[in-house]
Protein backbone atom coordinates (compact mmCIF):
# COMPACT_ATOMS: atom_id res chain seq x y z
CA UNK A 1 0.00 0.00 0.00
CA UNK A 2 2.72 2.35 0.66
CA UNK A 3 3.90 1.97 -2.62
CA UNK A 4 1.54 2.80 -4.92
CA UNK A 5 1.16 6.02 -2.09
CA UNK A 6 4.74 6.88 -2.96
CA UNK A 7 4.01 5.75 -6.82
CA UNK A 8 0.46 8.36 -7.07
CA UNK A 9 2.73 11.14 -5.02
CA UNK A 10 5.30 11.21 -7.47
CA UNK A 11 3.03 10.75 -9.99
CA UNK A 12 0.97 13.74 -9.32
CA UNK A 13 4.25 15.59 -8.81
CA UNK A 14 5.39 15.07 -11.94
CA UNK A 15 2.56 16.06 -14.10
CA UNK A 16 2.17 19.31 -11.85
CA UNK A 17 5.91 20.63 -12.37
CA UNK A 18 5.24 19.99 -16.45
CA UNK A 19 1.80 21.77 -16.36
CA UNK A 20 3.99 24.82 -14.77
CA UNK A 21 7.16 24.28 -16.85
CA UNK A 22 4.92 24.23 -19.94
CA UNK A 23 2.84 27.75 -18.83
CA UNK A 24 6.22 29.28 -18.31
CA UNK A 25 7.15 28.07 -22.31
CA UNK A 26 3.65 29.13 -23.61
CA UNK A 27 3.97 32.73 -21.37
CA UNK A 28 7.30 33.06 -22.81
CA UNK A 29 6.39 32.28 -26.57
CA UNK A 30 3.31 34.63 -26.34
CA UNK A 31 6.20 37.54 -25.03
CA UNK A 32 7.80 36.84 -28.09
CA UNK A 33 5.24 36.53 -30.81
CA UNK A 34 3.80 39.95 -29.61
CA UNK A 35 7.23 41.72 -30.09
CA UNK A 36 7.97 39.65 -33.87
CA UNK A 37 4.08 41.15 -35.30
CA UNK A 38 5.18 44.60 -33.90
CA UNK A 39 7.40 45.43 -36.98
CA UNK A 40 10.69 47.44 -36.16
CA UNK A 41 10.74 48.17 -32.87
CA UNK A 42 12.89 49.82 -29.74
CA UNK A 43 12.84 47.59 -27.00
CA UNK A 44 13.32 48.35 -23.25
CA UNK A 45 14.29 45.79 -20.81
CA UNK A 46 14.30 46.67 -17.38
CA UNK A 47 15.24 44.48 -14.22
CA UNK A 48 15.86 45.25 -10.84
CA UNK A 49 17.44 48.87 -10.48
CA UNK A 50 18.83 49.06 -14.23
CA UNK A 51 17.91 49.13 -17.75
CA UNK A 52 19.40 46.44 -20.36
CA UNK A 53 21.49 49.26 -21.83
CA UNK A 54 22.58 52.83 -20.31
CA UNK A 55 21.67 54.70 -23.85
CA UNK A 56 19.17 53.85 -26.70
CA UNK A 57 19.50 55.93 -29.83
CA UNK A 58 17.03 55.89 -32.80
CA UNK A 59 16.76 57.94 -36.32
CA UNK A 60 15.12 61.35 -36.23
CA UNK A 61 12.00 60.82 -37.96
CA UNK A 62 11.75 56.99 -37.76
CA UNK A 63 8.91 55.04 -36.13
CA UNK A 64 9.10 52.07 -34.07
CA UNK A 65 7.09 50.41 -31.86
CA UNK A 66 8.56 50.98 -28.30
CA UNK A 67 8.34 47.76 -26.77
CA UNK A 68 8.52 47.35 -22.57
CA UNK A 69 9.76 44.19 -20.74
CA UNK A 70 10.11 43.70 -17.16
CA UNK A 71 12.29 40.69 -16.68
CA UNK A 72 12.63 41.46 -12.97
CA UNK A 73 10.86 43.14 -10.51
CA UNK A 74 7.98 45.40 -11.00
CA UNK A 75 8.17 48.47 -13.00
CA UNK A 76 7.01 51.04 -15.10
CA UNK A 77 8.91 53.13 -17.46
CA UNK A 78 8.35 56.68 -18.65
CA UNK A 79 10.46 58.39 -21.86
CA UNK A 80 9.86 62.40 -20.26
CA UNK A 81 8.90 64.36 -22.95
CA UNK A 82 7.28 61.92 -25.51
CA UNK A 83 4.33 61.33 -24.07
CA UNK A 84 5.43 57.86 -23.62
CA UNK A 85 4.66 55.69 -20.80
CA UNK A 86 4.25 51.97 -20.61
CA UNK A 87 3.00 49.23 -18.39
CA UNK A 88 2.98 45.20 -18.06
CA UNK A 89 -0.37 45.62 -18.99
CA UNK A 90 0.29 48.15 -21.48
CA UNK A 91 4.00 47.56 -23.16
CA UNK A 92 3.92 48.50 -26.58
CA UNK A 93 3.30 51.75 -28.09
CA UNK A 94 4.08 53.37 -31.43
CA UNK A 95 5.87 56.23 -31.55
CA UNK A 96 7.22 58.44 -34.20
CA UNK A 97 10.74 60.63 -33.00
CA UNK A 98 10.72 63.58 -34.91
CA UNK A 99 12.51 65.84 -32.41
CA UNK A 100 15.86 65.16 -32.08
CA UNK A 101 17.58 65.63 -28.77
CA UNK A 102 17.92 63.71 -25.57
CA UNK A 103 15.33 61.80 -23.73
CA UNK A 104 15.51 61.01 -19.72
CA UNK A 105 14.01 57.08 -19.96
CA UNK A 106 12.99 56.31 -15.99
CA UNK A 107 10.77 53.83 -13.91
CA UNK A 108 7.96 55.43 -12.67
CA UNK A 109 6.64 52.83 -10.05
CA UNK A 110 8.61 53.06 -7.19
CA UNK A 111 10.32 49.40 -7.26
CA UNK A 112 12.59 49.91 -4.06
CA UNK A 113 16.02 50.90 -2.74
CA UNK A 114 17.76 51.85 -5.82
CA UNK A 115 14.17 53.29 -8.10
CA UNK A 116 16.06 56.63 -8.05
CA UNK A 117 18.71 55.42 -9.77
CA UNK A 118 16.74 53.53 -12.81
CA UNK A 119 17.50 55.99 -15.20
CA UNK A 120 18.52 55.33 -18.77
CA UNK A 121 18.84 57.69 -22.13
CA UNK A 122 17.62 57.68 -25.19
CA UNK A 123 19.12 59.94 -28.04
CA UNK A 124 17.37 60.66 -31.23
CA UNK A 125 19.92 61.83 -34.17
Amino acid sequence: MYKWSMFGLVIIAVVVGLSGLFSEVNKHAKENASEEGAGKSLKLVATNFKFDQPEYKVAKGETLNVVFQSKEGIHEVEIKGLDVTLTKANSIKEVTFDKPGEYEIHCVLPCGTGHLDMISKLIVE
